[in-house]
């Protein structure tokens, strides 16, 4: 039968039987090309390798559909007739078994028909490979350039974000430069206008004072509203200054970083020698009146 030889043909060229009986059934069996087609395509399925199974009344090389001869014989040569044609060749009017010669020609020529397709399937899939590779390179530039815009957004935005911090802060010490300004100019108009005036209104000097009597309330504290402040730099040299009492410590910060010669940007802290205490962040903001400060204090600038 020619399903027969189409499978023989497979075998002899080193099929699996599973494999080309597979083939054969597929492709209804239409020659020894589409089952080579067939087992190309589809060697790679996971149940290639199942047994295979032929459908009630399909078996391969089977004979349960044959007619007997002797009820049909014209059915028994039409039924001859596809087998001779593949296991004979045709020489003129008459046909002849082929030779074993020619059966290895036949396998040579499908094996390098095979041959081929399977070169023309490695050559589709290396391209298809190609591609692949292509796509994933360009989807990796194009994943590294929204990382890099993001990486970019983050840094303007942190950029922007000191600046304006810097702004502030630039603000904030002018408006303390300012301040300090402004009360200088209050001393200097206060005490400039007022020297004049004691100095006309002074009394005469008069003998030594009486005793007081023994009896009598105890003078008022006096109420001071400036205080004196001298600072000990890091180098050894001090600077002298007058302060309202109401001022907060950091006027006096203020006062170095503008009038000291320590380098700029340089941190620093300051302290009372006696009793010692070390001013923090908080002591900045608070009067100097509430410090312990007023009339008159020495203060240390040390490294943080």
């Amino acid at each position: 039968m020619a399903e027969q030889t189409t499978l023989d043909s497979l075998l002899e060229m080193g099929f699996d039987r599973n494999r080309a009986e597979k083939a054969v059934a597929h492709t209804g069996n239409q020659g020894i090309e589409r089952a080579m087609d067939w087992l190309m395509e589809h060697e790679g399925d996971p149940d290639i390798d199942e047994p295979y199974v032929p459908p009630v009344g399909n078996v391969l090389g089977g004979t349960d559909q044959q007619p007997s001869p002797s009820a049909n014989p014209t059915a028994e040569g039409a039924d001859s007739a596809p087998d001779a044609g593949n296991q004979m060749i045709q020489d003129g009017d008459t046909k002849r078994p082929m030779t074993e010669e020619e059966k290895r020609e036949q396998i040579k020529r499908l094996e390098e028909l095979m041959r081929v397709k399977q070169e023309e399937r490695r050559e589709r899939e290396r391209a298809e490979e190609v591609e692949r590779e292509k796509q994933r390179r360009r989807q990796g530039q194009e994943l590294l350039q929204v990382k890099q815009k993001l990486q970019e957004d983050e840094m303007k935005k942190m950029a922007e974000l000191r600046r304006r911090e810097k702004d502030d802060d630039k603000l904030a010490k002018q408006r303390v430069r300012e301040k300090i300004a402004r009360d200088r100019e209050e001393r200097a108009l206060k005490f400039g206008g007022s020297s004049s005036s004691t100095a006309l209104t002074s009394p005469p000097a008069e003998g030594p004072p009486s005793s007081p009597p023994s009896q009598g309330p105890p003078p008022a504290k006096k109420d001071y509203d400036e205080c004196r402040i001298q600072v000990r730099m890091l180098d050894g040299s001090a600077l002298t200054s007058v302060f309202k009492a109401q001022e907060p410590l950091a006027a006096v910060r203020v006062y170095i970083q503008m009038n000291g010669n320590a380098p700029e940007g340089q941190d620093f802290t300051l302290l009372s020698p006696y009793p010692r205490r070390v001013y923090t962040e908080l002591d900045m903001e608070k009067p100097l009146r509430e410090l312990g400060l007023v009339p008159s204090a020495v203060l240390v600038v040390a490294k943080k």
